[in-house]
């Protein structure tokens, strides 16, 4: 990357249109969880002491073009000034004719967050009108929101087209990491995916079935697997309908030498509210319902974890939100976490449910590097072009 942002950088005096992903989640006007605010700290006090004049760019919800109450940046604007120890100057109406004259006022070192910018009508639709009118209003542009580069919005990917535009650490940090598992590999390389449906992950497994060494199918999605291959799965969630989908996984998996591996116990109940009783799945009663993966499968897991370099994982093993079934998920986390630490292996997770379980369990300083990006994450997985990170790669 030519346009990196970094100590090189000449900035000083210059406007710098930060593009960050304050998307966090809120609760009765208060924010209830802050991740997405503190990574993006580095970025912002790198800026501060090259003594450029830094305009914040961001959004919270879908508002569609409209002002709606509940979605301003404003708290988020007090929270990122408690966590810098400075001010954070808040400008709370949409782009307009007076935005640049407020814009020139702020004296370097200084940073001014803009309303949200899904107030506006040109943004999610990416009017050119609309990207020229922001470009104006800064004199280079940075894109620290990998989380937000899956959309050709008019800050992400229309802008560029209009300035000078740059990487911010953060999104260099994820661009980095992901290659780390998709092309720059070091193997041997295991993919541990789960989740409700296959179908919704099939374009992941068979963009790295061509470069992966093991695929680990846990959760609803290896019920699906079980049952397309002759297995009972009771009550489970199972998608029908599938065989040209896994027929398709199973022939990639010899065509490119990638073993599949698929539980061999699980833990099943009648009901959430039981506690479930480990079983074979050639043992599943039709009442029964997989909740969790088995003693067997995990330790079968541990040695496929133990004889990898690298581990990518998506999804959980179980319904690991109810501690009757949490014990996969959990082993898990605990496995790649002694082999991160223990070997010096290189691991990544991602994932909203996967994220989740991982600060359930507290273990996210367990990983190389956790993913927060969601849909962003899963697109660069499948092998997609993000048009926010293209549109930089072409702004050199």
């Amino acid at each position: 990357m030519n346009n990196l942002l970094d100590q090189n950088l000449a900035i000083k005096d210059k406007k710098v249109l930060l593009r960050v992903d304050l998307n966090v989640p809120m609760k009765d006007g208060a924010i209830t969880e802050t991740s997405r605010i503190e990574k993006i700290i580095p970025t912002i006090k790198l800026l501060i002491e090259k003594q450029a004049k830094i305009i914040i760019l961001s959004h919270i919800g879908r508002p569609k073009g409209k002002i709606v109450e509940g979605m301003s940046l404003e708290p988020i604007s007090k929270k990122l000034a408690s966590l810098l120890n400075k001010e954070v100057l808040f400008n709370k109406n949409i782009i307009n004719e007076n935005t640049l004259s407020e814009v020139n006022k702020i004296p370097n070192g200084s940073v001014m967050m803009l309303e949200n910018i899904r107030f506006n009508e040109g943004e999610e639709s990416n009017e050119s009108e609309f990207s020229k009118k922001l470009s104006n209003l800064g004199n280079i542009y940075v894109n620290d929101a990998f989380s937000c580069s899956h959309r050709a919005h008019a800050s992400i990917e229309g802008i560029t087209k209009h300035i000078p535009s740059y990487f911010g650490l953060q999104i260099n940090e994820e661009i980095n990491a992901l290659k780390k598992i998709t092309s720059e590999i070091k193997k041997p390389i295991t993919l541990i995916i789960g989740g409700s449906k296959i179908s919704t992950k099939i374009k992941i497994i068979n963009n790295l079935i061509k470069k992966f060494n093991n695929i680990i199918i846990v959760g609803g999605m290896a019920n699906t697997m079980l049952k397309h291959t002759g297995s009972k799965v009771g009550k489970s969630i199972c998608e029908n309908d599938c065989e040209i989908l896994i027929k398709k996984i199973l022939e990639n998996s010899n065509k490119y030498n990638c073993k599949i591996t698929c539980p061999v116990d699980v833990v099943v109940s009648k009901s959430l509210e039981n506690k479930g009783k480990d079983k074979d799945i050639n043992e599943i009663d039709d009442n029964e319902m997989i909740l969790d993966i088995g003693p067997k499968t995990i330790s079968s897991i541990e040695k496929i974890i133990n004889n990898s370099n690298t581990v990518l994982w998506n999804g959980p093993a179980g319904y690991f939100e109810n501690p009757n079934f949490q014990n996969g998920t959990k082993k898990i986390l605990e496995i790649i976490s002694k082999k991160t630490k223990k070997d010096k292996i290189f691991s990544v997770a991602g994932g909203g449910e996967t994220v989740a379980a991982i600060n359930k369990f507290k273990k996210l300083d367990s990983f190389t590097f956790v993913s927060t990006a969601g849909g962003a994450f899963l697109e660069y997985l499948e092998g997609k072009t993000l048009p926010g990170i293209k549109a930089l790669n072409q702004n050199v």
